[in-house]
């Protein structure tokens, strides 16, 4: 059983609920319900989640200047409460892709030492716990296009244009 804090933050987007244990920051949810994001937490956690804002006062700060739209490095330490060693392999991967850049599944299979396993990359990023964060949403098609994105591709093109990328026809220019 872990002890597992939560906040609510109040994004230009719609609340984003952000989850950390003592020892990093361990669930993030774009979009949903309160009650939902709690129930996840307990499943993965074994405990009940605590409602602390206080806690979470420099990861606001960060989040405000990220939605402000100036460059932001989210330097939270994250404790990974699931996954398994691959997909904390891509988890950690997509940490490295800093803000304003994107990289294709292909490269993102690469790096992690999986050249040929794009799919499978693909689907360890879908199943990212800590979105926004951690950027999935920097993860495209080799061809431009945005791929898929588990708060939909409207958000993922929001959050792709705040961080200061042109697309034109559903590609990135």
């Amino acid at each position: 059983m872990v002890n597992v804090r939560y906040f609510p933050y109040s994004s230009p987007l719609g609340v984003i609920y952000v989850a950390s244990t003592e020892n990093g920051l361990c669930s993030a949810a774009l979009s949903g319900m309160e009650a939902d994001f709690r129930s996840t937490l307990r499943r993965v956690s074994g405990s009940d989640a605590l409602r602390d804002d206080a806690f979470f006062l420099e990861l606001k700060a960060e989040l405000d200047a990220y939605f402000s739209g100036r460059r932001v490095d989210f330097m939270e330490p994250i404790d990974w409460l699931e996954g398994t060693v691959f997909q904390r392999s891509v988890w950690e991967a997509l940490r490295k892709i800093p803000y304003g850049e994107t990289r294709s599944y292909k490269e993102l299979a690469q790096a992690v030492g999986r050249s040929q396993g794009y799919r499978a990359v693909g689907q360890a990023v879908g199943s990212n716990p800590i979105p926004l964060i951690v950027p999935c949403h920097r993860v495209i098609n080799a061809d431009g296009s945005l791929g898929g994105f588990g708060g939909g591709l409207a958000l993922k093109r929001q959050l792709l244009e705040l961080e200061h990328h042109k697309l034109v026809s559903g590609r990135l220019v």
